[in-house]
């Protein structure tokens, strides 16, 4: 098969398009023939992109950790897909990514895709939006008229978080870039400032629950935001632990975990109209190496996809 691999460790300069050899099925995995890859742009500084889980070096790797296609083949102890289903979702880091003409992924990292979208609007999907729902239903359990702060609503995961919260009843205010400020609107959010206007930022009403998707210097900040006895969410770092004390703010962060259950219950969503995939930009595989190099300096909001197959 063709693919996108790293022999070394390093960044999007490493990368190459070449001859690999197909992925070998396991008893619990399903081989699917990508049609669509979404990128994590951060995936080649985490140790788990370059080491198996028993430590041991796995180069050459390749990335992309989202995917969307089509079952050609499944494990002996897989129950619920069958050779031709439509599927998608995220594959481990510490495996092969879907920046390839097939990959395997573990049968509980994979629900049937939504079929009502696109194979590139549906890989634009899972990691993304399975963390904007993990948020603000697992771990803020956002209920009916909450008032919810999204900051970076117009990345990769805000664009779903800033849906979610709307859809399970809450005002929503939120920051992005000024190009982004309209999109964002028209997702939904009640309120968005520009995130460099920092006057307009700390006038944002305090909120019941924030959602940090940019973490660094805005987390510290982002305290200011919530209401004495709310709830953050941060998505980058895990925060110091006396962040959010003096305010009784309870500050978590996660990881997103799989759920199959959940990523069905998303992808019923966007079938049902519900929610709207968000793809920024779209390279073909063989310019897999310029969508990690240009995708960071994208000014569209959204997800960078790899289009693998018609």
């Amino acid at each position: 098969m063709r693919a996108l691999r790293s022999h070394t460790r390093g960044g999007a300069e490493t990368l190459v398009y070449e001859e690999a050899p197909e992925p070998k099925v396991g008893a619990d995995d399903v081989l699917i023939e990508v049609h669509a890859a979404a990128i994590t742009f951060h995936e080649f500084m985490w140790p788990e992109t370059w080491a198996a889980e028993d430590g041991s070096d796995r180069t050459p790797i390749i990335p992309s950790h989202e995917v969307s296609g089509v079952v050609r083949a499944v494990g002996p102890s897989v129950t619920r897909f069958a050779i031709g289903d439509e599927v998608f979702g995220r594959i481990a880091f510490y495996r092969d990514g879907a920046a390839a003409e097939y990959t395997v992924a573990a049968e509980a990292d994979l629900a049937h895709r939504p079929l009502a979208l696109t194979h590139v609007e549906s890989a634009a999907i899972p990691l993304a939006a399975l963390t904007a729902w993990q948020a603000l239903v697992d771990h803020a359990t956002v209920e009916q008229g909450d008032s919810v702060t999204i900051l970076g609503a117009g990345g990769g995961v805000g664009v779903y978080a800033v849906q979610v919260a709307k859809l399970l009843g809450a005002s929503v205010s939120a920051t992005a870039g000024s190009a982004d400020v309209d999109f964002v609107t028209g997702l939904g959010a009640d309120l968005v400032v520009d995130y460099r206007d920092g006057e307009s930022v700390k006038k944002l009403p305090l909120a019941d629950i924030l959602i940090d998707t940019v973490g660094g210097n805005v987390l510290e900040g982002a305290v200011d935001l919530v209401r004495p006895g709310g709830r953050l969410i941060t998505l980058s770092a895990p925060p110091a632990a006396e962040l959010g004390a003096e305010r009784e703010i309870d500050v978590t962060f996660f990881i997103v975990r799989e759920d199959p259950e959940q990523l069905e219950k998303i992808a019923a969503l966007f079938n049902e109209g519900k929610l709207r995939s968000i793809v920024a930009d779209v390279y073909p595989l063989e310019r897999g190496r310029s969508a990690y190099e240009d995708g960071p300096s994208s000014k569209n909001p959204g997800k960078v996809v790899i289009k693998v197959k018609d």
